[in-house]
């Protein structure tokens, strides 16, 4: 079996399995108990990729709304950091391993996804890519056996890259991730606005966002394209920036979690 292994195990997460579950048990129970639960399971998520002690506890909102939510598949976007390149990759592996286990990759799917233009499999652009990785050992613990289509974004159109996404939409048993921080770099007060505004944004299905606002705007702006035109419905779940955890407030990134729902599907 092909396998893609962890590359940054001990860099943006912790190496020892025991330390990464405890990690991630304990950021998820706070989530749960600070969530509200009048709500249905979301179809999809943004959520952030920073390393743990800067974004992980946003991120595990994220992942608390959708634990043991009947899930199967994942569907996973992320920015390409590491390689330049036109289109979406897909890597040529059999699963993805963590320091938790080993992801099995939805091969099928995958090979649907290569019949439309602009993707297609580029290993190199995840080799070392991060956007995708760290997000892994929270799908295992947010659920006990799934299936995954890692999808890297290099320079492309969002348009394109929502058309992947409708080609794969499925059925309530598919789940879209797409992984992504916001503001880069800019003074504490500076870098809320800026976010304040992104999110805004982002809770109006305004798909304009530019990469100066999210390293992963072109798979953000993919996905409000989809979730309006489905009417769907996003609600914040959390957010921050690396001030507010672990960093000081000169150059901050900032973190939002975010659900879309289905509205057919009705609130509780």
């Amino acid at each position: 079996m092909r396998i893609r292994p962890a590359a940054v195990a001990g860099q943006f997460y912790p190496h020892s399995p025991l330390e990464l579950r405890s990690f991630i048990d304990q950021a998820m129970h706070v989530a749960r108990h600070n969530l509200s639960t009048n709500f249905s399971s979301p179809k999809a998520l943004i959520v952030p990729h920073a390393g743990y002690i800067y974004s992980g506890q946003t991120a595990a909102y994220a992942y608390a709304a959708v634990k043991n939510t009947g899930i199967k598949r994942v569907v996973l976007f992320g920015p390409a950091h590491r390689v330049a390149f036109y289109g979406v990759a897909l890597p040529d592996s059999e699963a993805f391993a963590t320091p938790l286990g080993e992801v099995l990759l939805d091969r099928e799917g995958m090979q649907e996804a290569q019949t439309l233009p602009h993707i297609g499999v580029n290993d190199a652009a995840h080799v070392l890519e991060h956007s995708l990785e760290v997000q892994l050992p929270f799908l295992q613990a947010a659920f006990e056996d799934i299936e995954l289509i890692p999808l890297c974004i290099g320079s492309v159109e969002a348009d394109h890259v929502a058309e992947i996404m409708e080609r794969l939409w499925g059925d309530k048993d598919t789940l879209f991730v797409i992984s992504s921080d916001l503001s880069h770099f800019h003074p504490y007060e500076e870098a809320r606005e800026l976010d304040r505004q992104s999110i805004e944004l982002i809770l109006k299905m305004q798909a304009d966002l530019s990469h100066e606002q999210a390293c992963g705007a072109t798979g953000i702006n993919a996905l409000l394209t989809v979730a309006k035109k489905r009417g769907m419905q996003a609600r914040l779940l959390d957010c921050c920036n690396s001030a507010d955890t672990a960093g000081d407030k000169n150059g901050v990134v900032g973190y939002a979690s975010v659900a879309f729902f289905d509205l057919e599907a009705g609130h509780e």
